[in-house]
């Protein structure tokens, strides 16, 4: 029960910091692709995105391992 309390708090810093990154990252290879760079705002859109793209495809992976394993034993 007490993972569970803290579970919400740890995924916004995780989103927080993930935005963080891909700001960064992106100002570092902008240039090599003659692009713009981006502010920390469209950087939290982007990693938005990104986590409701691959969340869901992340549980159906760990859904269907999960099912391997318990039909296996």
């Amino acid at each position: 029960m007490c993972g569970a309390f803290f579970a919400i708090p740890t995924a916004g810093g995780g989103f927080f910091f993930s935005a963080w990154l891909t700001m960064i990252f992106w100002g570092i290879i902008a240039p090599d692709f003659s692009i713009e760079t981006i502010g920390y705002v469209k950087a939290m859109l982007i990693t938005i995105a990104v986590w409701l793209v691959v969340a869901p495809l992340a549980a159906a992976v760990a859904r269907g391992k999960a099912g391997i394993f318990k039909s296996s034993f």
